[in-house]
């Protein structure tokens, strides 16, 4: 079966689809990505894995490690079933549908997390909310990503795109610093709380569920469903799994390079993304940084990864996308490199005193600062590489692939911390990530160099 049957292209809606680019629809759209910041950058980065990970809940290198095992267990589920589940909705005619259910089933299990109490029997429980909450979010963002399609045109999928991202970023931030003002930094946060028995911290759950929720509900009811496409919608699971291996196959032989950066951005995309999802675990529990510091550090480096996009844009723009991420990511590799060496002592450094608190700012930040290109680029070598009405199938197979290895930086960040004793070395785990996707990312073309295979015109 032809990949260039299953889907219209971005911006070219189907049959009985609303027209594209109506505002409306894109505020409501961004709105789910700024109020899905409150998972993101609070619970699963900077806030409550934090508070997990804590001495609250026993040895600090032990709780890492069932984090990350929890979260590698999660990516494999992703990895087996968002593929399917996501091409299953999109044929039934249920993409809003299944984003609504798992956007809601995520906002519950986050509000659940107010059950997990600073004791060791708790840890699993706390583990495995925020493991299964993150399935659920996953399969809400293949749905998510999806509607792009819907919203936008041609000519603005790019900055619809891009304004999704944003509001990602800020609104993590103001999350963030609602937080902080509200429930961490007072001994006495809003509505009575205080930290006896993490209820602060557990506050913080609510809060974000509700964020999520307030800022998600616009897209329920706002984005029009898709065409239902009786045939594929027919098919069985077995049936699923084997449409899914016939598209990747057609795509293989029609243009292999295609593939290559798929394989390549799936796993350096596992490393960005581990990047923040570890960030606050390793600056409190290396660097024994208060929860406060964490979040100061989490709005700055939202602050510099946004910047870090825009000046990736233009960069992108001059000198095409691969440079971009290859920079990118050289600059990753090098900062959590000097991080790992350096670590969180105290040193004389080129003559300058140099603190564990200095390592971390100035390493740490330029981690922030390399992850939004390197994203932002991925996705904009995609495009280019597209051939024209097989954008929508190529960004399908985008999502496929990053899910399909999303449990290789959780575990060997596990794995490493397993292998050396320490927290701190969990980072090496990462920077493999970073540095296998960067080595099968350097043979692939770049799109200014390739031309359109024959079979890709017709």
């Amino acid at each position: 079966m032809s990949l260039s049957t299953q889907k219209s292209s971005p911006g070219v809606p189907a049959p009985g689809a609303a027209a594209p680019a109506r505002w409306k629809q894109v505020a409501a759209w961004a709105a789910w990505d700024w109020g899905s910041a409150s998972f993101n950058a609070v619970m699963t980065t900077f806030v409550f894995t934090v508070y997990l990970t804590s001495e609250q809940f026993g040895d600090k290198d032990e709780n890492s490690a069932v984090l990350g095992a929890g979260l590698a267990i999660a990516g494999v589920a992703v990895a087996v079933l968002a593929p399917v589940t996501g091409q299953r909705s999109d044929a039934g005619g249920r993409r809003r549908t299944w984003l609504t259910v798992n956007t809601l089933l995520t906002c519950a299990l986050v509000a659940a997390c107010w059950f997990v109490f600073p004791a060791p029997e708790f840890l699993i429980l706390g583990v495995a909310l925020i493991a299964v909450a993150n399935l659920f979010f996953e399969f809400a963002g293949v749905n998510y990503n999806a509607m792009l399609s819907q919203i936008s045109t041609p000519a603005s999928v790019g900055k619809i795109s891009g304004l999704g991202w944003a509001m990602g970023y800020v609104g993590g931030i103001v999350a963030l610093a609602l937080v902080l003002v509200g429930f961490v930094q007072p001994d006495v946060g809003w509505f009575g709380v205080t930290s006896e028995d993490g209820l602060n911290i557990r506050a913080v759950a609510l809060f974000s569920a509700v964020w999520f929720l307030l800022f998600a509900l616009p897209l329920m009811f706002t984005v029009p469903e898709v065409p239902r496409q009786d045939a594929v919608a027919r098919l069985g699971i077995l049936d699923s799994y084997k449409l899914l291996f016939q598209r990747i196959k057609a795509l293989f032989r029609t243009d292999p390079h295609t593939i290559y950066f798929l394989l390549a951005s799936a796993v350096f995309r596992d490393g960005l993304a581990a990047v923040f999802t570890f960030g606050g675990v390793i600056a409190a529990g290396t660097f024994d940084w208060e929860l406060s510091e964490v979040i100061m550090f989490a709005i700055f480096g939202n602050v510099v990864a946004a910047a870090g996009s825009v000046v990736g844009g233009f960069l992108d723009d001059r000198s095409g996308p691969k440079a971009v991420i290859v920079g990118s990511l050289i600059g990753l590799i090098l900062a959590g490199t000097a991080i790992v060496v350096l670590g969180p002592g105290d040193q004389d450094l080129f003559g300058l005193q140099w603190t564990g608190d200095t390592t971390f700012w100035i390493f740490g930040l330029l981690l922030c600062l390399f992850v939004g290109p390197a994203q932002s680029a991925s996705r904009a070598f995609l495009a280019r590489l597209a051939p024209e009405g097989k954008e929508g199938e190529l960004f399908g197979l985008y999502a496929t692939t990053g899910r399909a290895v999303s449990f290789l930086a959780p575990a060997l960040f596990s794995a490493c911390i397993a292998i050396f004793g320490s927290q701190r070395y969990g980072i090496i785990g990462i920077m493999a990530v970073l540095l296998v996707g960067l080595l099968v990312l350097l043979p692939v073309r770049s799109p200014a160099a390739r031309t359109v295979p024959a079979a890709d015109k017709e």
